[in-house]
């Protein structure tokens, strides 16, 4: 058998190795003249190697655990930083510099006026306001000066405006009082909402006095249903709240007028039924005392007990002592 010679190969364009997958030529090494060596010539760079960084394969919970450890830190610093009060002062310092600079160019509170004030002390408004004259202006919170004035027991309502460069008007609506609250020992005005008001009862004698505990809060409630009869309710002098369940009435004197007792259910028809049997009998004409209409299907009468003639009066009996 003949053997394979290199002239029996033949290589076709189907059968080359394609250059994509063909080993990179290395390149020749370059002779360098050992003359031009010594006579100074520089040596060929060699290719520097680059350090291969080590690769981490993290887990998705790695990587997760990785982000909540660093928002983590993040939040904590922060919190430490605010805390410190660092950013504060900062901030205090800057708005303290601005408002400062437009006080500076004119921006300054130079006119305070109030109106609607009658049972509010000027001392209360001051302290409400926290400004004073010649502080910058644009430094006054109007919302909190409002809070802070209807903060106030006397004060339902404050407006508060400010006109530059130097005006600041207040506008109170002060609590109106509808009663004299009589409780405790003491007596107190309170306002149709059953706010109390502080201060004096001197000018407002003329009020209905409600007696009791919890006649304060319902002051309002009382009366509305006594406005349903204005001729009868202006008789009214006192209203007592017993056991902070219903309402007796004084009519025409505190002490010795009438007394009427309502009910503690359906008040309102009772005073009504009430007011009809005054105008027909009289009550307060007739030595009349109390008139009992906690039964709605009775009338429970207590009259005066008229004074003993002279004449019959007991007799002390002399034993000769």
């Amino acid at each position: 058998m003949r053997r394979i010679s290199d002239t029996d190969i033949v290589v076709t364009s189907d059968d080359r190795i394609p250059a994509s997958i063909q080993p990179e030529a290395r390149p020749k090494a370059r002779r360098v003249n050992p003359d031009a060596r010594k006579a100074g010539e520089a040596k060929p760079a060699r290719p520097k190697r680059r350090m291969r960084l080590p690769k981490f394969a993290f887990t998705p919970l790695q990587k997760m655990a990785a982000g909540g450890v660093a928002i983590t830190a993040l939040v904590v610093g922060g919190a430490v930083v605010w805390h410190s009060g660092i950013i504060q002062r900062t901030t205090q310092t800057a708005i303290a510099a601005v408002m400062q600079a437009t006080a500076d160019a004119g921006f300054r509170l130079t006119d305070i006026t109030v109106a609607g004030r009658g049972r509010t002390g000027m001392d209360q408004v001051a302290i409400a306001l926290g400004a004073r004259h010649g502080d910058p202006i644009l430094g006054v919170s109007l919302a909190q000066v409002k809070d802070r004035l209807e903060a106030i027991a006397s004060v339902k309502a404050a407006a508060v405006e400010r006109h530059l460069p130097g005006a600041l008007h207040i506008t109170l609506t002060e609590r109106q009082p509808i009663a004299v609250w009589q409780n405790n020992g003491g007596h107190i005005l309170v306002d149709k909402d059953g706010h109390q008001i502080p201060g004096s009862v001197a000018g407002f004698e003329h009020l209905p006095l409600v007696v009791g505990d919890g006649a304060g809060p319902r002051a309002d409630e009382v009366l509305t249903m006594l406005s349903a009869e204005p001729d009868m309710a202006a008789r009214v002098k006192a209203i007592v709240r017993v056991g902070n369940r219903r309402w007796n009435l004084m009519l025409d004197d505190v002490k010795d007028g009438l007394e009427v007792r309502l009910p503690e259910e359906n008040a309102d028809a009772a005073w009504k039924r009430f007011a009809e049997l005054e105008r027909t009998q009289s009550f307060a004409g007739r030595n009349v005392r109390m008139v009992d209409l906690r039964t709605s299907d009775r009338l429970i009468l207590k009259t005066e007990r008229p004074p003993a003639p002279a004449g019959d009066a007991p007799k002390r009996k002399d034993n000769g002592a």
